[in-house]
């Protein structure tokens, strides 16, 4: 193997490795946001559970329906009054704390 080949192969375990990442810290994050949703609906136990679960289903489902737009819907349907601009610093924060945990092995 040249040392091409090995650089070639250790970008590309890079790049699997930052998409696993990616990946999790998403779905991580998503399922914080949708506790945070949850709790701003009213939900608590066994049905903030169960919202955060269909948030984090959301993002599988429909490409192009994302959860923020969900949560936009949901926060509507029920007079929650959050800005998007709230619900997008909501879903920053709550990512780098996702990255953050991850990489801390939580």
């Amino acid at each position: 193997m040249t040392t091409f080949d090995k650089r070639e192969e250790a970008f590309e375990q890079q790049f699997a490795h930052d998409e696993e990442l990616k990946f999790k810290a998403t779905a991580r994050r998503n399922k914080m946001l949708g506790l945070w949703a949850a709790e701003k609906l009213g939900l608590a136990g066994a049905d903030a559970d169960s919202y955060a679960l269909a948030v984090v289903m959301s993002a599988f489902e429909d490409k192009a329906h994302d959860v923020a737009r969900k949560i936009r819907q949901d926060f509507d349907a029920k007079g929650v009054n959050q800005s998007d601009h709230q619900i997008a610093r909501t879903m920053t924060e709550l990512m780098e704390k996702a990255i953050a945990d991850i990489k801390a092995g939580r």
